[in-house]
């Protein structure tokens, strides 16, 4: 299982890695990763399993968090209590997004960085994005709010960017008043 210590953090050079594209068909090795990061994820939204393995929150995970340099991420999303819709998202790109920009709020947060980071985070409110699923077929999906942003998040990482390089360094909080919160 994936935990916590696993993650490389954000003072490890690997993590401004840009990721190479990912070939199809998938390894044995890579599917298995693709799937304990999906566990892992799940585990730590849910509070026993989290204190259990000692797991901290999370809802999407890259591969370069695992010092994995290919493109792919996974999203594990609580869309009611107990219930969980998961996404394994590989080669993305978004084809097209919104003009009006939202921010988490209570800000964002990242399992490759172990401290509190304020700012605003600008993200696209919704985004149209194509990718691959595990088996090599082409999706094309919308996604809106709260799983935009993580997509948005998640795909930086495949960059190399990390969510606090998007915070004006200056002034934090700059243009509040000009995005949503959520």
């Amino acid at each position: 299982m994936i935990r916590t210590k696993d993650i490389v953090d954000e003072f490890d050079k690997r993590i401004r890695m840009t990721s190479k594209e990912v070939t199809f068909p998938l390894d044995t090795k890579t599917k298995k990763t693709i799937n304990d990061s999906l566990e892992m994820l799940r585990l730590s939204q849910i509070d026993e399993e989290a204190k259990k393995y000692d797991l901290r929150p999370g809802m999407g995970l890259s591969a370069i968090q695992l010092g994995i340099a290919k493109r792919w991420f996974v999203i594990c999303y609580e869309v009611e209590e107990g219930k969980f819709e998961n996404y394994v998202v590989i080669n993305p790109k978004i084809i097209s997004q919104s003009e009006e920009m939202i921010y988490v709020e209570e800000g964002e947060g990242c399992l490759s960085i172990n401290r509190p980071i304020d700012g605003i985070v600008p993200r696209a409110a919704r985004i149209r994005v194509e990718y691959y699923d595990m088996d090599g077929n082409k999706q094309t999906m919308r996604f809106r709010e709260e799983l935009a942003i993580v997509f948005q998040h998640e795909l930086d990482h495949l960059n190399g960017i990390l969510f606090y390089d998007h915070i004006d360094k200056k002034n934090p909080f700059k243009n509040a008043d000009k995005y949503r919160a959520i």
